[in-house]
C-alpha cells in the first residue's frame, strides 16, 4: 500500500473498456466519469488517442508498438490506482494477451467489451478511417488489416448497436458494484443508482407506457419509486422481488449480502396481479392515472403480511402506525427495475432540496471529508442541539436531514418544522458547518431497523457518519430505549460503511448549569430538567413558552405561533 492509499484508505479500480474503433467506448466512458464524478469519486480517462499523442509519440501501430503502448496505459493506471482513483481506459487494445497482462497487473480491473458490428463503425465513422483503410491508404488497421481478438470472458458486455447509452452505462456499474470495487466512501454497493431517463429515451418510454398495462401507485409506493430512482435507495434498481425481500425478512441482507433492513416493495391488488400475468413490461401511474415509469416485471408474488409485521416492526399489533400501513395494502407484490420518465419528485421545500447526488457535490465543494447525518421528524430542541455539536467536534460537517414525508398523526407538520430549523441554524450554529437539507420519505416508525435503514440512506447522501440517539425511529413503548442502537453490533462495520455515533439522552442538569448525559452528569435526576412531548405540546397549545433550558426561545416562539394557527 502506498502512503497516499493508507492515507485516504481508498483503493482504486480499472474499468478497460476494448472494441473496435467507433464502437462507441469514449462515449460510454465520457457518461460512466460523469456519474461517478457525481457522486464524488475521482475519476480519470485515458483516452487512447491522447495517451498517445502525450505519451506514445513515438510508437506506430505494428503489434509491437501497440502492446508497448497498452503497457504505458496499464502502468500509469496502476499509479492512478494507488492514489484511490477509478481509471477509465477507452481502448482498442486488440489482443487478449495484453489485456490479461493488465488484469494481472492491475488486480482490481473489469473488463468490458463494446461490441458493435464492423459495419455499425463503419457507417460511424465521421473521419472516413474505415474507407482509408479499406482503400489500402492505412495500414494495420484493426478490423480491416490488423486482427482483432474479441474477449473470451468479460465482465461486462455491451452491444452499442442495440442497447442505449443509459442501458450501457447501468451494466457497467452494476458490475463495478458487484465486485465491491467502489465501496470506500461510495454510496451502499458502490454506485449512485439513477434511474431516470430524459430526451430521445424518455419520449419513446411514454409512448410505450401508453401501451403497457398499468397499476396506480399510492401515494408510499410513488414516493419509494421516487426514492430508488434518485440514488436515495441505492443499490435498489427497482421494487424488490421475492428473493431479496424474503432475505431482508429474514436476514436484513438483500439477496446479494448487502446490508439492508426494511423491505421496499409495489403492492397491487389481486385482480391486477392477475392481470398482469406474463406481461414483460409495466407502465407506473401516478394518483392522476398519469404513466410516469416502466417496470421490467420479473416477479409477481404474495406476502404475509403479520409475517411481514412480526419481523420489520417486532409487533403484529395494529396500534403501530407502521403495522396499521401495511395492513392497508394488498398482499401480492411486483417487482423489477424502473425506469422513470416524469418529474416525480415533491420538492415542497425548494431551498432546501438536494438529492443524493447534490449533497455529495455540496460536501466535495465545502471540502468536507467527513459528514455526519442526523434524522429527525421533530423541532431540535436543546438536546438533540447538544449531541449534534458534540459530533461536530469530529466531523467537518453535519447535515441536518429532517424527513418531510408522510408521518402519523399528532406529530408536528413539516413546514412549522422547517421554519424551526431555520431559526435555530442562523442563531447558533456555525453557517459553514451546517447543510439543512430535506429527506423526502415517509416514516415507517419501525425502531432499529429503520436506524439502520437511515443509516444507509444517509451514506447514500453521502454522510460518513450518523447520529443514533434514543428510541431511534420509534413509537409508544414498542422498543426499547436503545434497541436501535443495539442492533448496529450485528453488523461488521466494513458492511455498513458508514460510523453510528451512539447517544445517550440528554438533558439540561441545573447542577452543572449545561447540557449533559448520565456520561457526563454526577447529579441525581431531581437535578435534570426534562419534559415529556405531552408537556410540551401542552405548553405550546397554551402559548406558554418551554425554558430556555429545553428549547431555544427563537424554537419556542415559531413553535407556539404554528400552535395557536392550528386552534383557530
Amino acid at each position: 500500500m502506498t502512503p497516499t492509499q493508507a492515507k485516504t484508505g481508498n483503493r482504486g479500480v480499472t474499468i478497460w473498456l476494448t472494441g473496435l474503433s467507433g464502437s462507441g467506448k469514449t462515449t460510454i466512458a465520457t457518461a460512466l466519469a460523469e456519474r461517478l464524478t457525481r457522486q464524488g469519486m475521482a475519476v480519470e480517462i485515458l483516452d487512447g488517442d491522447e495517451v498517445r499523442r502525450n505519451l506514445s509519440a513515438d510508437l506506430g501501430f505494428s503489434a509491437e508498438d501497440r502492446e508497448k503502448h497498452n503497457k504505458r496505459v496499464i502502468y500509469v493506471s496502476k499509479l492512478l490506482m494507488q492514489s484511490g482513483i477509478t481509471v477509465i481506459v477507452p481502448l482498442i487494445s486488440p489482443y487478449r494477451a495484453v489485456r490479461e497482462f493488465a488484469r494481472k497487473e492491475l488486480g482490481r480491473f473489469v473488463e468490458v467489451y463494446v461490441e458493435c458490428p464492423l459495419e455499425e463503425c463503419i457507417r460511424r465513422d465521421v473521419k472516413g478511417l474505415y474507407a482509408k483503410a479499406l482503400r489500402g491508404e492505412i495500414q494495420k488497421f484493426t478490423g480491416v488489416s490488423d486482427p482483432y481478438e474479441a474477449p473470451d470472458h468479460p465482465e461486462v458486455l455491451v452491444r452499442t448497436d442495440k442497447q442505449s447509452l443509459d442501458e450501457c452505462v447501468e451494466r457497467v456499474l452494476d458490475a463495478v458494484s458487484e465486485k465491491g470495487y467502489l465501496a470506500s466512501g461510495s454510496p451502499h454497493g458502490g454506485v449512485l443508482v439513477d434511474r431516470r431517463v430524459s430526451g430521445d429515451d424518455a419520449r419513446a418510454l411514454r409512448e410505450e407506457a401508453s401501451r403497457l398495462p398499468g397499476v396506480a401507485l399510492d401515494a408510499f409506493g410513488l414516493n419509494d419509486l421516487y426514492m430508488i430512482s434518485s440514488g436515495a435507495f441505492s443499490p435498489l434498481r427497482g421494487f424488490m422481488d421475492r428473493n431479496d425481500y424474503d432475505s431482508v425478512l429474514e436476514n436484513m441482507r438483500l439477496s446479494s449480502g448487502l446490508v439492508w433492513s426494511l423491505p421496499v416493495t409495489l403492492p397491487v391488488t389481486a385482480e391486477e396481479s392477475k392481470r398482469l400475468g406474463g406481461a414483460a413490461r409495466v407502465a407506473l401511474r401516478d394518483a392522476g392515472g398519469r404513466p410516469v415509469a416502466v417496470l421490467d416485471l420479473n416477479d409477481i408474488f404474495q406476502v404475509d403480511r403479520k409475517k411481514e409485521a412480526r419481523l420489520a416492526f417486532g409487533t403484529e399489533e395494529e396500534a403501530h402506525p407502521g403495522v396499521a400501513a401495511l395492513y392497508k395494502r394488498p398482499d401480492a407484490r411486483i417487482a423489477g427495475r424502473v425506469s422513470v420518465f416524469e418529474d416525480i419528485a415533491p420538492r415542497e421545500f425548494a431551498d432546501e432540496w438536494h438529492e443524493p447526488r447534490d449533497t455529495r457535490a455540496i460536501f466535495q465543494k465545502r471540502g468536507w471529508k467527513t459528514v455526519v447525518g442526523f434524522q429527525t421528524r421533530n423541532p431540535v430542541h436543546r438536546a438533540h442541539e447538544y449531541i449534534q455539536k458534540c459530533a461536530l467536534e469530529i466531523c467537518d460537517g453535519l447535515l441536518l436531514h429532517p424527513l418531510v414525508g408522510e408521518t402519523k398523526a399528532g406529530d408536528i407538520p413539516a413546514d412549522l418544522r422547517m421554519r424551526s430549523y431555520r431559526a435555530i441554524l442562523q442563531g447558533y450554529y456555525p453557517r459553514d458547518r451546517v447543510l439543512l437539507s430535506v429527506l423526502p420519505a415517509y416514516m415507517r416508525y419501525a425502531g432499529p431497523r429503520e436506524a439502520i435503514f437511515h443509516a444507509l440512506v444517509r451514506k447514500n447522501y453521502g454522510c460518513t457518519h450518523f447520529i443514533v440517539g434514543r428510541d431511534h425511529a420509534g413509537v409508544g413503548s414498542y422498543y426499547g430505549t436503545y434497541d436501535a442502537q443495539h442492533i448496529f453490533q450485528r453488523f461488521a462495520p466494513a458492511d455498513l460503511g458508514i460510523t453510528p455515533l451512539f447517544f445517550e439522552n440528554s438533558f439540561y442538569c441545573r447542577e452543572c448549569g449545561n447540557m449533559a448525559s448520565s456520561k457526563t452528569c454526577p447529579h441525581d435526576a431531581s437535578r435534570h430538567l426534562t419534559l415529556s412531548g405531552t408537556k410540551v405540546r401542552e405548553m405550546l397549545e397554551k402559548g406558554e413558552l418551554p425554558p430556555a433550558e429545553f428549547s431555544r426561545p427563537e424554537v419556542a416562539r415559531v413553535l407556539t405561533d404554528g400552535a395557536k394557527a392550528a386552534t383557530r
